[in-house]
């Protein structure tokens, strides 16, 4: 037990020392997770609200879909990412291998779907009086869109929450397409894989215990929020 105690006295000294290494490596988890969940609200809000609201055909097996790629492991998405943007890939040419857009880029692959199931969810959820209401008081087009994302805005929040959680933590992604270069895509949960492995406990406990406060953070913030309304 002596070594886990000390360990979490170093990563106390090393958090409040404002540790270099430590810091950047928190700078660049959020970075990353900032962008790609940002591209997934602009992608995933828009396509399930369709999804959610309105009748097509093939709406079964998208849904389907959508719903099985809530499971998609991180090393496949890496995978598939890298096979992409490596030079031998379509968009080898961009350069984006080994950078945080690059990242971020898998990042939002892995937390679109997320965001579209549970916006999708959310719409459905919805008193199915509320669009012949809004049709009644001469709503259209945005305003019914608009209106019913408002309506289902707490369920939403949850969506973004859950797709933030998912990518500060996951490791698969950010290991592969990052390459955990130190200072420059070297991020929280690979910085604690790669410390761990070294022996370097107090670092890996230090940044494992800011991820953590991220993720209480987080939620803190959501429930807040829900109090307020």
């Amino acid at each position: 037990m002596d070594y886990i105690i000390n360990g979490i006295l170093q990563a106390g000294k090393l958090l409040l020392s404002g540790n270099e290494e430590t810091f950047s490596a928190i700078f660049i988890t959020l970075k990353i997770s900032t962008l790609s969940i940002s591209a997934a609200l602009l992608m995933g809000l828009p396509a399930g609200f369709i999804l959610g609201y309105y009748d097509f055909p093939g709406k079964g097996q998208i849904r389907s879909v959508v719903d099985t790629l809530l499971a998609l492991p991180t090393v496949v998405v890496g995978i598939i990412a890298y096979a992409f943007l490596s030079r031998r890939g379509p968009l080898g040419d961009l350069n984006l291998l080994y950078t945080i857009p690059g990242v971020a880029i898998a990042q939002t692959v892995l937390v679109l779907p997320i965001v579209i199931s549970l916006t999708a969810t959310a719409i459905e959820s919805l008193d199915a009086r509320l669009r012949l209401t809004l049709i009644t008081l001469g709503a259209r087009g945005n305003q019914i869109v608009l209106t019913s994302l408002k309506e289902a805005r707490f369920a939403i929040t949850t969506a973004a929450v859950t797709a933030y959680g998912r990518a500060i933590s996951e490791v698969g992604i950010s290991m592969i397409i990052g390459g955990n270069i130190k200072w420059h895509t070297r991020t929280i949960t690979t910085a604690v894989a790669l410390e761990t492995g070294k022996g370097e406990f107090a670092l890996g406990i230090a940044l494992g215990i800011v991820l953590l406060l991220i993720a209480f953070l987080v939620n803190g913030t959501l429930v807040f929020l829900k109090k307020r309304a």
